[in-house]
């Protein structure tokens, strides 16, 4: 039932939102030299790496890490990469993910593919059987902002409570905090 919710929404959300992933694509392009998408190496589930695009919000060269671990984020970011991430444009490329099966609409977030900590955790408390997702549990509960074990605790709890109706709250959830641009790291 899952994917066939994953299927439906993201297909129709392909079509709605045509027009403005062009546009999104042409902006990055005209606003920073290299490519509108970037490829991230990502970990799926049962810990299965995939290729995971994004718009470019950062200057080709930056170093494939958490942008909280970069020592002056501000400093890699296009600029138009700030308003992107606000308003989460950038993760739209990643509807190709769900439609791909390598992402779900909710679940945890896939990890960097470097991310070794957040990967064991999770794979120790069984999250990493979870199809990761656009949105999730820990997403709407503090995002960029949370640390590790608790980024996991969250988690865990969404595998516990996985359900159509807990995926539904945590979807109008995350359309609140993207409209309220809450905890992303520019």
């Amino acid at each position: 039932m899952k994917r066939v919710l994953d299927l439906l929404l993201a297909g129709t959300a392909t079509l709605l939102l045509l027009l403005p992933i062009a546009i999104v694509a042409v902006l990055v392009r005209l606003t920073s030299p290299g490519p509108a998408l970037y490829w991230s190496d990502r970990v799926g589930r049962y810990n299965h790496l995939f290729k995971m695009p994004k718009f470019r919000t950062m200057r080709v060269g930056t170093p494939a890490v958490a942008t909280h671990l970069l020592t002056d984020a501000s400093r890699h970011v296009t600029p138009i990469g700030g308003l992107l991430r606000r308003a989460s444009l950038d993760e739209l490329p990643q509807l190709w993910s769900i439609l791909r099966g390598d992402m779900s609409i909710v679940g945890p977030r896939p990890a960097l593919y470097n991310q070794h900590d957040l990967i064991a955790l999770r794979t120790e408390v069984g999250v990493h059987a979870l199809t990761p997702g656009l949105t999730g549990w820990a997403q709407i509960n503090g995002r960029d902002e949370l640390e590790i074990p608790e980024k996991v605790k969250l988690d865990a709890e969404y595998l516990r409570r996985a359900s159509i109706w807990f995926d539904v709250t945590i979807m109008v959830r995350t359309a609140q905090q993207v409209f309220l641009g809450r905890g992303v790291s520019h």
